[in-house]
């Protein structure tokens, strides 16, 4: 399993026990998530985008920087406030890397997936609640299929598949927006399911 899958050419960061002890802490993970999707940020902006006190925030930024997570956009930084950046690489965790882990591995491995699935329930959420064009609202899909019967090892060419199709639609780095373009979120989950038995 992976919660973000590696794309392009940008670099991949297999989590380990010590990164994920890093990330499995709630506050971390919604700050590392705004600064991925809205980019650099400070101390202040985000303590009041996430409702948090500035210094517990700026604790969890150190924290995050000590771990390769986010480092100093020296570009904006000035002598009184530093701006922060999510590094700019793909995270990929694999369940079966922490199967002999000891129960606070197990833990924090639980902890960090129901975050990464809570984040993108949130996602969907703010699009169904949010007030948005006819337009937009047709070009977008929210779907299911429940009618799949698959090996493992089909789930996993299905899985890569798709992904597939969705790298072929990311930008260049250096490419610009094109005119009218939003940012859009592409989530797709297929695991299997236990099947209850027959009565």
């Amino acid at each position: 399993m992976s919660d973000t899958p590696a794309h392009g050419t940008k670099p991949t960061r297999r989590l380990d026990a010590r990164a994920l002890r890093a990330l499995a802490h709630p506050l971390r993970l919604r700050i590392l998530e705004v600064l991925g999707l809205d980019g650099p940020a400070t101390a202040t902006g985000l303590a009041k985008r996430l409702g948090e006190n500035t210094g517990t925030v700026s604790w969890h930024l150190r924290h995050l920087a000590e771990h390769r997570f986010i480092e100093e956009d020296t570009d904006r930084g000035t002598k009184r406030e530093r701006w922060w950046k999510a590094v700019d690489e793909a995270t990929m965790l694999r369940a079966g890397d922490f199967a002999d882990g000891d129960a606070e591995t197990r833990g924090q491995l639980s902890l960090y997936l129901h975050e990464i699935v809570q984040s993108m329930y949130n996602q969907v959420v703010a699009f169904v609640t949010e007030d948005w064009d006819e337009q937009w609202r047709g070009a977008s899909l929210i779907n299911r299929y429940t009618e799949l019967r698959m090996t493992p090892d089909q789930l996993k060419a299905l899985n890569a598949e798709l992904t597939e199709v969705v790298e072929r639609h990311l930008p260049a780095p250096d490419a610009r927006p094109e005119p009218g373009s939003l940012p859009v979120v592409a989530q797709w989950q297929a695991f299997p399911r236990r099947e209850r038995p027959a009565e």
